[in-house]
């Protein structure tokens, strides 16, 4: 358990690095369609919290399920709400 929790912990630092890395490398004019390319990894995250709520670690399971599940869909709805005021802009002025 405590080398699974290592490995975890490991990999969501790297993931945190590696995600700085790239918002701060990419233009800003891609931000937008890099955060609509990012709503499919929060569904990722969606189903891997279903899935963690399985486990037999029931009350940890469940909130950190409950915390991914949240975040995930704060990202999906900023998501879905950027790339929609995005289309807006190339749509025919009224």
């Amino acid at each position: 358990m405590t080398g699974a929790l290592l490995i975890s912990i490991y990999v969501l630092v790297l993931a945190s690095f590696l995600g700085l890395e790239l918002i701060s490398k990419v233009p800003p004019t891609l931000h937008t369609p890099l955060m609509s390319g990012s709503n499919a990894i929060s569904g990722i995250t969606i189903v891997g919290a279903l899935m963690s709520a399985t486990t037999g670690h029931e009350m940890v399971a469940n909130i950190l399920g409950a915390l991914a599940i949240g975040t995930a869909m704060i990202n999906v709805i900023g998501g879905y709400m950027v790339t929609d005021r995005m289309l807006g802009m190339f749509g025919k002025k009224k």
